[in-house]
C-alpha cells in the first residue's frame, strides 16, 4: 500500500513538473506584458525594454532603434512625470490566432504614457511583433468626443 502511494505521488510530482515546464515555454501574452511592468517598477526602463524584445530573435537587426526606445522610455522619470503608479490595460485588438494588440497606460503623476504592444505568434510561441508608446494622445480623445461619431438618432 505505501509502495501505491509512493507511486502515485511520483507520478503526479512528474506531471505537475511536466506542465509547469510547458507553460513557462510558452508564455501567454498577458504574461509576457505582466512581466514588462514588474521589470520597469524593479529594474527601469532598459531592462524591462530589453527583455520585452528578447521574445523576438529578429530584433537584433535594429539594435539602434531598441536602444532609442529605452533611452526615450527613460526619459519618463520621476523628475519628468512624478511617481510612477502603475499600469491599466485599455485595450484589446486581436486578429484570428496569431496576432494580438494590447494598449496600457502607464500611470505617473503629472500624466500617462500609452504603451502599445504588438504580438505575433508564427508557429508555437508569442513573440513581440511592435512596441510603442506615447504621450500624444490629447487629440485622439478630443477627435472622439466630436458629434459626428455619436448616433443622435
Amino acid at each position: 500500500m505505501k509502495n501505491i502511494m509512493k507511486t502515485k505521488l511520483i507520478i503526479i510530482t512528474l506531471i505537475v513538473a511536466v506542465s509547469t515546464i510547458e507553460i513557462k515555454a510558452q508564455e501567454s501574452v498577458e504574461s509576457i506584458i505582466e512581466t514588462f511592468f514588474e521589470n520597469y517598477e524593479k529594474k527601469g526602463a532598459e531592462f524591462c525594454i530589453d527583455e520585452l524584445y528578447k521574445t523576438n530573435p529578429w530584433t537584433t537587426r535594429i539594435e539602434d532603434a531598441v536602444n532609442n526606445i529605452k533611452t526615450q522610455l527613460a526619459r519618463f522619470n520621476e523628475e519628468l512625470v512624478g511617481p510612477y503608479y502603475g499600469y491599466e490595460k485599455i485595450l484589446k485588438k486581436q486578429l484570428g490566432e496569431s496576432y494580438v494588440l494590447y494598449s496600457y497606460l502607464m500611470k505617473f503623476d503629472r500624466q500617462f504614457l500609452r504603451l502599445t504592444f504588438q504580438f505575433y505568434k508564427p508557429n508555437d510561441k508569442w513573440m513581440l511583433y511592435s512596441f510603442k508608446f506615447d504621450d500624444n494622445y490629447d487629440d485622439e480623445i478630443e477627435e472622439a468626443a466630436k458629434l459626428y461619431y455619436l448616433d443622435l438618432e
